[in-house]
């Protein structure tokens, strides 16, 4: 049994005009269907507005599904009640794109680290010391910074940030959703790196998601690329990369910038 599988996933929902009238209805996630087997990444490739992120929130339980089934360790997450997933929750983080609009600027780094690590188990304050400490050295940060504000750090120790918030519970899967793409070109190669290494530290299973098939290329044991809510090729990451089947793949990777 797969770690995750989705079973044709719909999220569909209405326009409403300026006035408050229900128009179209879109189809940002359309019967899509693909499993995640436990440790390994999954790279969620598309261009933008093709359904990625709305897959995404739907997996963690923050956008409702329309129809479908999201398969979690073989219990339906959609099928629970509010307070059974914010339980289930700890096993299953999400890093966000944005890293500044993720984090809340009023909380010092120790309180946001401090709080994500006390929904796992309840530690005294010197403990929690320690531990934020700890976290901050794993995500390659120094714990000196630790009563320090969001808006002290750069962008790319911001994203360290929370990704040591997103890790700090001890999930299983972690959503990486287009978590490099605010960054510049040299801090991206460091949060990936990041990334592979605590996904095999830590055993985690991974879904990396991004326009650009390159990058997770880089990262993926298999890719799955979305256009228009559906998934229109799936497979190995080298054979999707190197022998694409379907025309929209190809056109992703003639959009890769190459040295040439």
């Amino acid at each position: 049994m797969a770690y995750l599988d989705l079973q044709h996933v719909s999220v569909h929902y209405p326009v409403r005009n300026t006035w408050g009238a229900t128009g179209e209805v879109v189809r940002a996630v359309d019967d899509v269907s693909f499993s995640v087997e436990k440790g390994q990444i999954l790279g969620l490739v598309g261009e933008s507005g093709c359904g990625k992120s709305t897959l995404s929130r739907a997996i963690m339980q923050l956008q409702p599904v329309t129809s479908g089934r999201i398969v979690l360790q073989g219990q339906d997450l959609t099928a629970l009640p509010a307070r059974e997933v914010r339980k289930r929750r700890l096993d299953f983080q999400m890093v966000f794109q944005d890293p500044y609009a993720s984090l809340n600027p009023r909380f010092s780094i120790f309180s946001t680290l401090a709080e994500a690590l006390s929904c796992r188990e309840k530690l005294p304050r010197s403990a929690r010391e320690d531990a934020v400490a700890e976290l901050m050295e794993r995500v390659g940060l120094s714990p000196e910074h630790m009563y320090k504000y969001p808006h002290e750090f750069s962008g790319g120790q911001r994203q360290r940030i929370a990704i040591a918030r997103a890790i700090a519970p001890r999930p299983a899967l972690l959503l990486a959703d287009e978590p490099v793409s605010a960054l510049d070109v040299s801090i991206q190669s460091q949060i990936l790196n990041l990334l592979t290494d605590l996904t095999r530290e830590m055993g985690l299973t991974m879904i990396f998601i991004s326009h650009d098939l390159s990058v997770v290329h880089y990262l993926s044991d298999r890719i799955v690329v979305m256009r228009r809510g559906q998934v229109v090729e799936s497979g190995a990451a080298d054979d999707v990369f190197f022998r694409p089947q379907a025309e929209y793949t190809r056109n992703l990777l003639a959009a890769v910038p190459r040295l040439d």
